[in-house]
């Protein structure tokens, strides 16, 4: 498959794969189906290893932020199946713990938890797994979504600010904090708390993020306790 030069995959021009029967499908499985079969990064990723194409979102934003910074502690919060894990390993992080409702299966090197990080316990079993606080808070949450924009938008925000109050207690001085969210008017109102908590805060949208979603993640960098 083509690549470009960061190792990304580019896709190839003229060449489309279609299902060959849609026997028991549904119209949405069948378009989800089919966008799978012509994605580069879902090649990509099988490829080289990574449990998702999300990794190359991580990636990407690493190259444009600089997230993962070497022997750095890491949280990724709802982590399963791992591929934000694999990278921060793969970029030389130091410590890497994730955590999920999910079961994880096993990767060379880090810490994984199934459970909920909103407990009352978590933030301090989480930075004692690290060896202290954490340089890098990491949120690729999303909820089922329902196909109603409205809702989803409103369900992811509430993970994203969820996640944001438990890096705020569990971050370094000078720590980043990174979210998914979605486009929908209300992410705006997330960006004024964490404005007071952090240095610079920027929105990005990977070229891994598929054109048609209206995902993007939000970047705090510099973290400043209160």
């Amino acid at each position: 498959m083509p690549a470009k030069k960061d190792g990304t995959p580019q896709k190839p021009r003229g060449l489309a794969v279609t299902l060959k029967t849609s026997r028991g499908r549904s119209p949405a499985q069948q378009r989800w189906l089919n966008r799978q079969l012509n994605d580069p990064y879902v090649a990509a990723a099988k490829a080289q290893g990574y449990r998702s194409r999300a990794a190359f979102k991580l990636l990407e934003l690493d190259d444009r932020f600089k997230l993962i910074t070497k022997s750095c502690r890491v949280l990724d919060l709802g982590a399963a199946p791992g591929g934000w894990t694999q990278i921060c390993l793969q970029r030389g992080a130091g410590r890497v713990v994730g955590v999920d409702l999910l079961p994880i299966d096993p990767i060379p090197g880090a810490i994984l938890l199934q459970g909920d990080f909103d407990t009352d316990d978590m933030p301090a079993k989480l930075t004692d797994l690290m060896g202290g606080p954490a340089d890098l808070v990491l949120s690729d949450m999303a909820p089922n979504t329902t196909g109603h924009a409205a809702t989803d938008h409103i369900r992811i925000m509430a993970l994203a600010e969820l996640a944001l109050h438990f890096a705020t207690g569990i971050l370094a001085p000078g720590g980043t904090f990174v979210a998914k969210v979605f486009q929908g008017g209300s992410e705006r109102e997330m960006l004024l708390p964490m404005k007071r908590s952090f240095a610079t805060v920027k929105h990005a949208k990977p070229p891994a993020s598929r054109k048609e979603s209206s995902e993007l993640y939000v970047v705090a960098q510099g973290f400043r306790p209160g």
